[in-house]
């Protein structure tokens, strides 16, 4: 089977959010046809929308699997579930889990239900930075170094905590 490598975002600000970002790394490795292959330090981020909301700890981590993006998707979205995500409707409110497919592979994505490249993620430091951190040669889908959008992105609130587990 065709393997692809995907790189996920990885978010939480309820309950134990520095234990949900860990445990998330571990779940990411036991779906069917993934490995993890790495994982960035964990950060400490301001919530986006509503400020009304503890911080939060993000993460990414590059995962090697055979899942079609679809199956991804639904495979990330039973995850976050079984983590307690509640999915009310509320646009960047709290949660206990947030998995995005940020890169799949070289592919752009268009349906319904995903986007990829993940929108909105070359103008957020909880994205980038992560990313940057266990992908510092990688050439963005518009064409430029991720290093060009870490340096304009604003680290102001974005904390390393420590390295991944």
């Amino acid at each position: 089977m065709h393997k692809e490598h995907v790189y996920i975002g990885i978010g939480s600000n309820l309950g134990d959010p520095v234990q949900h970002v860990e445990d998330a790394f571990i779940a990411l490795g036991l779906l069917e046809g993934t490995r993890v292959l790495t994982c960035s330090s964990l950060y400490s981020s301001k919530p986006m929308g509503p400020q009304d909301q503890p911080d939060y700890i993000n993460a990414v981590s590059l995962i090697e699997t055979t899942l079609a993006p679809d199956k991804l998707l639904s495979a990330l979205q039973r995850t976050e579930h079984d983590f307690g995500r509640e999915r009310k409707g509320q646009r960047w409110g709290a949660r206990t889990l947030d998995l995005d497919i940020l890169l799949y592979g070289s592919q752009t994505i268009s349906t319904p239900d995903l986007t990829v490249p993940h929108i909105g993620m070359s103008e957020r430091e909880f994205v980038l930075v992560p990313l940057f951190e266990i992908a510092q040669t990688m050439v963005m889908p518009d064409g430029k170094p991720i290093s060009h959008w870490v340096a304009k992105c604003s680290l102001d609130g974005l904390k390393r905590l420590r390295a991944s587990i």
